[in-house]
This record gives structure tokens, sequence and C-alpha cells, in this order.
């Protein structure tokens, strides 16, 4: 009989040996997911002018509306996500499937503001489990070599499902009215399921640290169809049988705490720079000088150049650390911040620095959703994620009020873009501080 390898060799079979179709498989059907939940987020988006319409709201009305789904991933990243590391991630992906699709259904059939308010919260709660754990699924299939392009493909993956879901609502809503975009959202969302079924799998990292029952038989089916021997008995040790609640107190723990902080503030300042960057664009570039049609396609550039930027992180990170590729983004896109808003006496200039801007501050948030996989083990990985979402979306709501907030009170947009530029700045430090302490694990982790 073979010896027993120990759990970290289990975990190198997938790092060191090149991905087989089954692991791109797994990475595919995440990006999926991310696609759906692109749409599934920023429908209201799509339908905001029409849903006011129809209900005679407010600015601040359809504010709430559009705040709401935010709130709600918000919710389910920390505390749907981290049930990813007590009962398994593939379950909670398909419950939060179901759970997002039912919830897109009824809006399609809500009477009221507060009916589709509390839907939008409902949805959000579904998809901020499934943004924390399908980023996890994906980082814990892709091999060393790959996993930053695996998890950064979940972000293209996200602006993809934004920019199809935009042209969709413009195809029904002129036919078939507003509640056609939710209708064929979750019936889209509900649809998926078998499929995700049939091809996500269940984390082997999850099942050597938590150990379900039939758990061996599981492992050896997963390692077979990556084209690994089987195991003879899993690895030695004992089974993880923390419950949710203590796997938040793990995360702040001495062995994990400085990571878990620098994370979580890297996180709130890379989302908050990011949503005042596309929130903002469209009006400080008219408040520039621009026309509305040109800040409207000034802000429509960023997101197209949005759908590079993640995929590019990735492919560099294949070739050179991640911590440095992502201070690199957070770095430049701080530069480019410095310099945007200068540029709008020259039209095509402008336009080309947005979709340099695009390119590298979405890629800055795929790669912290590379990043923060990878600094957990797997006992507590789900929970990690989930928690710093949690955080960044906090930064998410807040940035676009402050900045408001801040013009209200005299500032410029030029000094608003350079005080985002110095918050990426800090986040690029915040990354480089995380790279000196390692990637912090507590059972198994994924190494950086």
């Amino acid at each position: 009989m073979r010896p027993t390898p120990p759990a970290d060799a289990v975990r190198r079979l997938l790092d060191d040996a090149p991905m087989s179709r089954y692991q791109w498989g797994a990475v595919a059907a995440c990006v999926l997911l991310n696609v759906l939940d692109g749409f599934d987020v920023l429908v209201m988006a799509f339908t905001g002018r029409s849903v006011s319409a129809e209900w005679g709201l407010s600015g601040a009305g359809l504010g709430l509306l559009l705040s709401a789904g935010l709130v709600g991933m918000a919710a389910g990243s920390v505390l749907i996500g981290p049930w990813a590391d007590r009962v398994g991630r593939r379950p909670v992906v398909l419950g939060c499937l179901a759970l997002a699709g039912v919830a897109m259904l009824a809006s399609a059939a809500a009477q009221s503001p507060g009916q589709l308010g509390a839907l939008r919260l409902v949805t959000g709660l579904g998809v901020g489990g499934i943004l924390a754990t399908s980023n996890v699924i994906a980082a814990e299939y892709a091999s060393a070599r790959w996993r930053g392009l695996a998890v950064s493909l979940n972000s293209t993956g996200y602006a993809l499902g934004a920019v199809l879901g935009g042209l969709l609502a413009v195809a029904l809503i002129g036919q078939f009215g507003w509640r056609s975009v939710f209708l064929a959202g979750g019936l889209a969302t509900l649809a998926v399921i078998p499929l995700v079924w049939w091809r996500l799998p269940e984390s082997i990292d999850f099942l050597l640290v938590r150990r379900p029952r039939g758990a061996l038989e599981r492992v050896n089916a997963l390692l077979a169809r990556t084209g690994h021997a089987p195991l003879d008995a899993l690895p030695g040790g004992t089974p993880v049988r923390t419950g949710v609640a203590a796997g938040y107190g793990a995360l702040l723990r001495p062995a994990l705490r400085r990571t878990t902080l620098l994370i979580w503030v890297g996180f709130f300042c890379v989302m908050a720079g990011f949503y005042f960057v596309t929130s903002w664009t469209p009006t400080l570039l008219v408040e520039a000088g621009l026309s509305p049609e040109s800040g409207i396609a000034g802000g429509t550039l960023l997101n197209v150049g949005g759908m590079f930027g993640a995929a590019a992180l990735g492919l560099l990170a294949a070739r050179f650390a991640l911590h440095h590729v992502l201070a690199g983004y957070l770095v430049t896109t701080a530069v480019l911040l410095g310099v945007f808003i200068t540029t709008t006496s020259s039209l095509a200039l402008a336009f080309v620095v947005a979709v340099l801007v695009g390119l590298f501050v979405n890629g800055c948030v795929a790669g912290l959703y590379a990043l923060a996989p990878t600094s957990y083990g797997a006992d507590v990985r789900t929970t990690g994620v989930g928690t710093a979402l949690a955080v960044g979306r906090s930064g998410a709501i807040l940035a676009p009020t402050l900045a408001g907030a801040l013009l209200d009170g005299g500032a410029t947009p030029q000094s608003l873009y350079l005080l985002f530029a110095a918050v990426f700045v800090g986040a690029a430090v915040l990354v480089l501080l995380l790279r000196r302490i390692g990637a912090a694990t507590t059972t198994q982790g994924v190494p950086a």
C-alpha cells in the first residue's frame, strides 16, 4: 500500500501539474456564474429610468432601489458566503442561484417600489454568496501558475454580464417593458442550475479539511478527473469542525489578524476608488468641460477597457508575482487618475485615457479577488473572502456619496481624482506589506 501523502502534497498535485480540461471546465463554470451576477446586479441600472417613469420616483427613491442590490451583496458575502466553509462550496452556489433566480422572477411582478426594493435586497444576498464562493472555487481548481488568470476571468465575466445585460435591456424594454428584463434574468439564472450541478465540482480542499461523509471517494473521483492517482486514505490530521461563528473569529486571531486587516483595508480602498470612477466619471467629465454626450461616452469607454484589464492582469500574474503585478496596476491607476481630468481639452486624448483608466482600475479589483483566496486556509477561505467583499462593498456604497458631498462643499473634479489617486497609492503599499508577511494559512492554504 502506498503511504498516505500529507495534505499539502495533495494541494501541490493541483498546484504544480498542468491544468486539465476538467479544471478549466470548473473555472469556466465560475465565469458563467459571474456573467449572470453582472446582469443580475446591474439590472436595476438598466431599468431605472423606466421604473421611475411608471411609479413617479424621485431621484432619492431610485437611489434606494439602486443601493438595495449592493447592500444585499454585502450581506450575502458576509452572511451566506462563509457557509461554504461549513457545508461545501457547491451547495451554497446552487442555493444562491435558486435564491437570486426566484427573486428576479418575483421582481418582474413587483407592484410597488417597496416590494421591488425588498426583492433587490434578496437578489443581492444570492449574488453576494455566489461571488464569494465562485472566486474561491476558481482559485482552488487552478494551478499555481494560472491561478491569477482563473480568478481574473471571473471579473471579466462580471463585466461581460453587465454589457450583455445592457444590450438585452435596450432590446426588451422598448417592446415589452422593464419587467421583461427581470423576467429574462430570472429565467436565465434558474436555467443554469442544471448546468452548474453538472459541471461545478466540490472543492478538494474543502473535502480534505472538513471530511464529510464519503470524502475519500469524492476526493479520488475528483483526482481521477484531474489526471492524478487516487489516495488510499485521507491525509492525516483531525477534520475541522468549527462552525460559521468560529470562522469569523479565526480571521482575527494572531496568526491571521494582520493579513485580514490589510486585506479589508485594501478592499475598502480599491472598491471605493473603483465605484467613484465608474459612478462619477460621466458627470465629472461634463463638469470639466465636455458635452453630456461625450461624458456618457467616456464612462462607457471605462467599461470597455475594464473587459480587457482583468484578463491582462491574470496573464501577467502567470509570469510574475501577483503582488507585484497588482501593486503596479494600483500605482498606474493612480497616475492615470492624476492626469485623466486634465485631458478634457482634447476629446480623443480623454477617450484614450478613459479606456486605460478602465483597464487598470478593473484589473485592480480582479487582482484583489485573486489575492484574497491565497491568503487563507481552506477551513476559513470563503469566510475570509466573503468578509473582505463585504468590507469592500461598504467602500463602494460610501465613495459615491462622499464624492457628492465634497462637490457640494466646493471640491473640483481635479481634486477628487487626485484624492482617489492617493487612495490607490495607499492600496499599493498595503499589497506590498501583505507580500512581506507571506500567504498566511490556517489548515491548508492555496499558496500565492
